[in-house]
């Protein structure tokens, strides 16, 4: 057996044991309890930051991340409904090179 193989072995080993240990130790009351409120009021601070920042930048007259976002949409609309003029002109303009009779219509 070559001492890497043995390393080997003796760490798969350690690693199952230290993980059922580390899973039955995260699962515990004890641990989600306390976790789960440091997450709640992190959340909750960053709930607050978030606001604060967006109203010293909307007081400066800057644009928020939520403007921002709002404009996107809006552009995104904007550009589908382009493509979608720009496809039918280009049908329509087909249509009046070709108007042959076996040509199928919308």
């Amino acid at each position: 057996m070559t001492p890497w193989d043995l390393w080997k072995k003796s760490f798969d080993v350690w690693e199952d044991a230290t993980a059922r240990y580390v899973e039955k130790w995260t699962k515990s009351p004890v641990v989600l309890g306390p976790t789960g409120l440091a997450l709640d009021v992190a959340m909750r601070a960053k709930s607050a930051w978030d606001d604060a920042l967006a109203g010293l930048w909307g007081g400066l007259g800057l644009p928020t991340k939520r403007d921002q976002e709002r404009t996107l949409f809006l552009i995104q609309r904007l550009e589908s409904r382009l493509l979608d003029l720009e496809e039918r002109l280009e049908d329509t303009l087909d249509d009046a090179r070709d108007p042959s009779p076996h040509r199928p219509r919308d």
